[in-house]
């Protein structure tokens, strides 16, 4: 069975996730001087979490059945816990454009593990248009006027590629007997209780924090993690997982704009070509002949909208 085309929806839902999870950067690094990494996490979760819980019951969704419990709990504490206190963690040590060009790591992880999870087969054309995307990332972050610099702490960004991947590739298949909201949102009760420990100074934290850095941990919590991990399930829903996540290759040149507009960092003639080469390169991995599952997961496409 042939890879779904990328349709406007589809599309849409990409581009509202990219928009909103690059804004995360700059709203770590904002809240981070008056939080823990520890409660920078749980609060973003946190207030996922309660948005997750108000649409259920509003929209009452198809919930995942009791039997998928024990799977979709390990899946949100990696995926969810796991990856935002490592990277919070990584960021208070390392260059956020060490942690850019990382992170940009998740489609290729995702592609890897979606072919021995999934079964997706990847032609030669997908994997040389991650490797040119890779390189347009990394042109875009060396040219973003930050020191770039590798150091072990690294390695804890290396785990939020792999706890990425394992959480993208690991729902896929829970999506064809559950709704992607519902499915989103079981993740996301569990991951809020796997980074409760980490939270235990939060309320002391919050009394002492100025309201700017407040409004940064609300702004993680509604755009990036509600809305954008929604928008997000919904496209790997409607296409192939390896096929979608290859657009988190646009997350660090949109970052760079909205450092641009926000922190009135002017982006270079060497950010602009690399945000070329990135473009260019999602436009070659999405090309006609891309991945082909081998144990197709049967599924209803939906349109995009939650629930």
């Amino acid at each position: 069975m042939d890879t779904p085309r990328l349709d406007a929806r589809t599309l849409a839902c990409i581009g509202v996730a990219l928009l909103t999870w690059s804004s995360a950067y700059a709203a770590i690094a904002y809240a981070l001087p008056a939080f823990t990494p520890g409660e920078v996490a749980f609060a973003r979760l946190a207030i996922g979490s309660l948005c997750f819980a108000l649409w259920l019951l509003v929209k009452r969704p198809v919930l995942p059945a009791r039997r998928d419990w024990l799977r979709l709990a390990p899946l949100g504490v990696v995926g969810l816990t796991v990856y935002h206190l490592a990277l919070n963690y990584a960021e208070t040590r390392i260059a956020s454009g060490t942690a850019a060009i990382l992170i940009s790591l998740v489609p290729a992880a995702t592609a890897a593990l979606s072919a021995i999870w999934l079964g997706e087969r990847l032609p030669l054309r997908t994997l040389a248009g991650l490797g040119v995307a890779l390189v347009g990332v990394v042109m875009v972050v060396l040219a973003s006027g930050k020191q770039v610099r590798f150091e072990p702490m690294a390695a804890l960004v290396l785990v939020s590629v792999v706890a990425s991947a394992i959480y993208f590739v690991g729902q896929k298949p829970l999506f064809a007997r559950s709704s992607v909201f519902g499915v989103t949102a079981f993740t996301f009760f569990a991951g809020t209780l796997g980074a409760l420990p980490f939270a235990t100074h939060l309320p002391q934290a919050l009394a002492a924090a100025p309201w700017p850095r407040i409004g940064a941990l609300a702004w993680l919590g509604l755009a990036p993690t509600f809305v954008g991990y929604i928008a997000w399930n919904v496209a790997i829903h409607r296409s192939s997982a390896s096929q979608v996540s290859s657009f988190i290759y646009f997350s660090p040149p949109i970052a760079v704009l909205i450092g641009w507009v926000w922190l009135g960092e002017r982006p270079g003639l060497l950010t602009l070509v690399g945000g070329a080469v990135t473009v260019g390169g999602v436009i070659l991995a999405n090309a006609r002949g891309r991945a082909t599952p081998v144990r197709a997961v049967r599924m209803e496409a939906k349109p995009c909208e939650p629930g």
